[in-house]
């Protein structure tokens, strides 16, 4: 498929948008401006009539739902021959072609679902989206997800400075569906660093970043992510604080925060798996955040059905709906002040901001622990302390040196770190974790 052409790319999104089709930045506002929770599964098939049979089952799910199209692998890294191949010779994708498939398959596969109660978000994981921005334009659609830090670092070998470059003009190409009326919407999934052993300070640092960046390339309407980790006081603070500091630093913008359910070793049991997606639902009540990406309870073995999907859906909302959002403020243990270091000692690197990003991993001023792309000091690492707490037990060339010495904690062996690994499976999987909410599981299942 041949990128959209700008003009007609404008005036197919404006057409649709003067229909029925509403926009993702709508729903959300508005779910954000109410205080409800949005649930969102990560669904994507290769198959256009199953991947509507998933947005319709999600659309009818028991829930305040909004629909994905999660891309396949081969597209997220730009291999569009191969993605051909598997389309020709009927093989197995792990998610939807959105480049590969006429627009007029994604848009008949949308027709009647997609609609002001119920928008799309495309979610790919590439660091040069070009193409993916392309084409969910010429398709209708006007959000996304993403990032120039975190579609690139944990998932490619691509130089931060050309995924900055690309990332800078997805933005622009999105910001353009102004000129038609429409609010595009970008998600920045930096608050998601490899999933697991990311102290919450970086992932804070690196979700308000992007969102600076979004904003600096003309986005208005931005989501900043933060992924359930391995203790909820600590979780809900660093939640907390990402609030505080996107309000102050974001304030001119529509923005709402996201929390994903657990991103590690997920565990295997179903209870294990539903009540971990309950612990992150509480979480998102519980620190006024707007939307939760759910994960399932096939996570740990296999691409997950649509009505697991649902089942997790509906866990999630009801866990939701049984939680009260005042509970006692946690106690300060200087993940804001860190996490406030971080950015404006980044943001005093350049005046652009993609260069300064670009700058803070060559001078090791972001460092993600344990990932291994080229440009990642790889000096700073975490542990997982008795407490359950992810703490800096070496900080690098981090601008923190002056806040974290005190938390340091032991430094991590490998058996350690395969123990940090299974941490969060193993206490949800251990059989006296499961709670009375095994019944509501139960129910929901029959129901699916």
């Amino acid at each position: 498929m041949r990128p959209a052409e700008p003009h007609r790319a404008l005036e197919l999104a404006a057409e649709r948008a003067s229909g029925p089709a509403g926009t993702f930045h709508a729903v959300l506002d508005a779910a954000r401006r109410r205080g409800a929770l949005v649930v969102q599964p990560r669904m994507g098939f290769s198959d256009p009539a199953r991947m509507r049979a998933g947005l319709s089952a999600t659309k009818a799910a028991n829930a305040t739902t909004v629909g994905t199209l999660t891309l396949d692998s081969f597209t997220r890294v730009g291999d569009f021959a191969a993605v051909d191949r598997a389309l020709r010779e009927r093989g197995p994708l792990n998610g939807y072609p959105i480049v590969n498939f006429p627009t007029a398959t994604t848009t008949a596969m949308l027709a009647g679902l997609r609609g002001r109660d119920f928008p799309v978000q495309v979610r790919h994981g590439s660091p040069l989206p070009g193409r993916i921005v392309d084409a969910l334009i010429e398709a209708g659609l006007d959000a996304t997800e993403g990032g120039p830090i975190s579609y690139c670092l944990p998932y490619s070998r691509t130089p931060v400075q050309r995924s900055v470059l690309a990332w800078q003009e997805a933005c622009q190409k999105l910001a353009a569906l102004r000129e038609g009326g429409i609010e595009p919407h970008l998600e920045s999934f930096g608050g998601c660093m490899l999933g697991q052993l990311c102290p919450p300070s970086l992932l804070i640092a690196i979700t308000v970043l992007e969102g600076l960046f979004f904003r600096r390339h003309g986005i208005r309407s931005i989501s900043l992510s933060y992924a359930q980790q391995t203790n909820e006081e600590q979780d809900r603070e660093a939640v907390l604080a990402l609030h505080e500091i996107a309000a102050e630093l974001l304030g001119d913008t529509s923005w709402h925060v996201v929390i994903y359910a657990y991103m590690g070793l997920y565990p295997e049991t179903e209870h294990g798996a539903l009540n971990l997606v309950a612990d992150a639902a509480r979480l998102a009540v519980r620190t006024g955040s707007t939307r939760l990406i759910v994960k399932t309870a096939a996570e740990a073995h296999r691409i997950p059905s649509i009505a697991e999907n649902v089942t997790a859906l509906e866990v999630a909302a009801r866990a939701a709906a049984g939680t009260g959002r005042r509970p006692a403020p946690p106690v300060d243990t200087g993940i804001k002040a860190e996490a406030r270091a971080l950015i404006e000692a980044v943001l005093d690197l350049n005046e652009d901001i993609g260069k300064a990003l670009v700058r803070a991993f060559a001078q090791g001023y972001l460092d993600v622990p344990y990932c291994l792309h080229p440009d990642n000091a790889g000096r700073a690492r975490s542990v997982i302390s008795e407490q359950g707490r992810l703490e800096w037990s070496r900080t690098g060339s981090l601008p923190i040196g002056h806040l974290a010495p005190a938390r340091r904690a032991t430094q991590l062996t490998s058996t350690r770190l395969l123990h940090a690994l299974s941490y969060v499976k193993s206490r949800y999987d251990d059989a006296d974790h499961a709670t009375d909410h095994a019944a509501d599981h139960a129910t929901l299942r029959r129901s699916a």
